[in-house]
């Protein structure tokens, strides 16, 4: 039988999908570490380069902040959690999150700067105040490009969760891990399969949501490299009399 063949072999057999070293429970564990870190860096990173893309200071310090993150090896920062805190989740959701900070910051806050400056003048013209600006205004025409450094973090962090096997936390890096402690190429190759499938499938996934929250109005039209500007990005607010808006 071709290497191939024992490959498909190893997919099939049952004991391979049950139990805690069975593919569901590998991938499920494998998704979870990576899902929580994202969300975690999303928490972080996201209102504070909001803020800063609003006020229109401080985009040294944060270019600085991702600079750095990206400079330091995950592998790294991976060791140092576990002298810190031991074998487990901990070590590997620490390397993650700090993987996904510099995405979910850069491009948050280049999303917010890089909106139409007369736009928000308008805006502010017609009353609102910075926070309805910022909400109504800045943020849902900074959503693409948000949202594509969510994507980034998200596959690079389906990718790296790989190295929690060395710290026993498991998921699907366990499969090579394994592989490799038992010269076994067919489970090394399922396991380096089934990273690649789960990063594919992260990235069309996290593209389809994006589509989905992106407005309308925002969305590039087929055939063209036009972006239509959102038609109620400019909808007076609410306390705004219909008389004093401008014409």
């Amino acid at each position: 039988m071709s290497f191939l063949g024992h490959v498909v072999g190893w997919f099939f057999t049952a004991a391979h999908w049950h139990g805690d070293n069975g593919i569901p429970h590998r991938v499920e564990q494998h998704l979870a570490i990576s899902a929580v870190s994202v969300l975690a860096a999303i928490v972080v990173a996201l209102p504070l380069a909001l803020w800063l893309g609003h006020i229109g200071r401080g985009s040294y310090a944060a270019i600085s902040v991702a600079n750095i993150g990206r400079a330091v090896p995950s592998f790294a920062l991976l060791v140092v959690g576990f002298e810190v805190f031991g074998f487990g989740p901990i070590p590997i959701f620490l390397a993650l999150w700090a993987l996904s900070v510099p995405p979910i910051l850069t491009n948050a806050f280049t999303a917010v700067r890089q909106v139409d400056p007369d736009v928000k003048e308008a805006a502010a013209g017609m009353g609102m105040t910075g926070w309805q600006v910022l909400t109504r205004v800045e943020l849902p025409n900074a959503i693409p490009l948000i949202f594509a450094g969510i994507r980034t973090a998200g596959v690079q962090a389906v990718a790296t969760a790989t190295l929690g096997a060395e710290v026993a936390w498991g998921g699907v890096g366990r499969y090579i891990v394994d592989g490799i402690a038992q010269q076994d190429n067919v489970q090394l190759f399922a396991g380096a399969l089934l990273v690649a499938l789960l990063s594919f499938g992260t990235e069309i996934g996290l593209a389809a949501v994006q589509r989905r929250v992106t407005p309308a109005g925002l969305r590039v039209v087929k055939g063209t490299r036009r972006w239509l500007p959102a038609p109620s990005a400019l909808a007076p607010p609410a306390d705004v009399p219909a008389e004093n808006v401008p014409v």
